[in-house]
């Protein structure tokens, strides 16, 4: 993606919801341009340490437009040459919220990118696709400008689902996978389908995300017990989600599904906070929320109903206590929005 000269700012363009944030680097010298990259990068990426290299042009570029989708960011991000490093010092004197909290699931579109994280080192050209750990000292060095997409996942809920790429020193090669290029796929129809895409929809969005993502590093890891259990923590998890409308899902049906015993079931959750009961709730007040902030998502007592509540008080009870709001205010919030937007347009 050719980069162009355009009226410099540091700050996003746009914050209205689901409508990408964009950045471009500003300054009359290089110097002052790649301190505003560096800027840039902190609060879109990580944080680096950018420096010039003889490839640097005397007039640096660099773009990047963000797209919040749930929980995730799709970053899209291009510049000239430079080289970037990110040692403990730059990691240590980030404050607040751990913003390298993240793992990039990053597709090269055009130029070349040479990475150095931990013990492994990467050149990365067109088409390539590699995953990267934003805890991990890195330096990256651009020989060719260059135009990147990635998207970045909480690991938090990254670790969730893929409970085994926790005990990894580095994240595996997804180079050859084709769950891998399914996800750069779907991250260029999100790109494309993300301005009309419903805000209720997002966090749907990023799940499918997250399983694509699953899909392609699971057949790389390998397996100890305490990653098996971790791992049939996730599978318990995810036939949670696909059950949440049969009132009668609880620990004994699972047990079944899986053949094991009710017992067994407690035992697989000890060394966790979360019980099976309160996974099955908590997925239950998740689904709940999504639809209570949908214009056509029925009635509070139908969209309890729907997700598996047999009661309706008590579904707003525990509902009150998760979220810290009432499934009304929820729901009176999200027709009061549909309603202006309505008389907007």
């Amino acid at each position: 993606m050719a980069v162009v000269d355009a009226p410099a700012y540091t700050e996003p363009v746009s914050r209205a919801p689901l409508a990408p944030e964009r950045w471009r680097v500003q300054g009359a010298d290089t110097a002052s341009r790649l301190d505003s990259w560096s800027e840039i990068l902190a609060t879109t990426h990580l944080a680096f340490d950018v420096r010039p290299t003889y490839r640097t042009p005397s007039r640096f570029q660099g773009t990047v437009t963000r797209r919040a989708i749930g929980d995730l960011m799709l970053v899209d991000c291009a510049a000239s040459p430079f080289l970037g490093h990110r040692g403990d010092a730059v990691i240590g004197s980030q404050r607040g919220p751990r913003p390298d909290n993240v793992l990039g699931f990053q597709f090269v579109c055009k130029g070349v990118e040479l990475v150095r994280e931990g013990d492994r080192e990467l050149a990365l050209k067109p088409g390539d696709i590699v995953l990267w750990d934003g805890m991990q000292p890195t330096e990256v060095e651009i020989v060719d400008a260059f135009y990147k997409r990635t998207l970045l996942f909480p690991r938090d809920r990254v670790l969730a689902v893929c409970p085994r790429l926790a005990a990894l020193d580095a994240p595996p090669s997804l180079q050859g996978s084709g769950t891998a290029r399914l996800l750069v796929r779907y991250m260029n129809a999100l790109a494309l389908e993300l301005p009309r895409l419903e805000p209720a929809a997002a966090p749907a969005a990023a799940n499918a995300a997250l399983e694509l993502l699953r899909a392609a590093v699971e057949p790389n890891l390998q397996t100890s017990r305490s990653a098996t259990r971790a791992a049939m923590r996730a599978e318990i998890g995810r036939y949670v989600g696909n059950h949440l409308q049969d009132p009668q899902l609880g620990p004994a049906p699972i047990a079944r599904a899986y053949a094991m015993s009710v017992r067994a079931l407690h035992a697989l959750f000890e060394d966790v906070d979360e019980s099976v009961a309160g996974l099955v709730r908590g997925q239950r007040l998740g689904r709940c929320r999504e639809d209570l902030q949908r214009a056509n998502g029925g009635s509070v007592t139908d969209i309890a109903f729907r997700w598996g509540f047999c009661d309706a008080a008590h579904f707003s009870r525990v509902f009150k206590r998760q979220f810290d709001a009432t499934p009304s205010e929820i729901r009176q919030a999200s027709l009061a929005a549909a309603a202006s937007a309505s008389a907007e347009s």
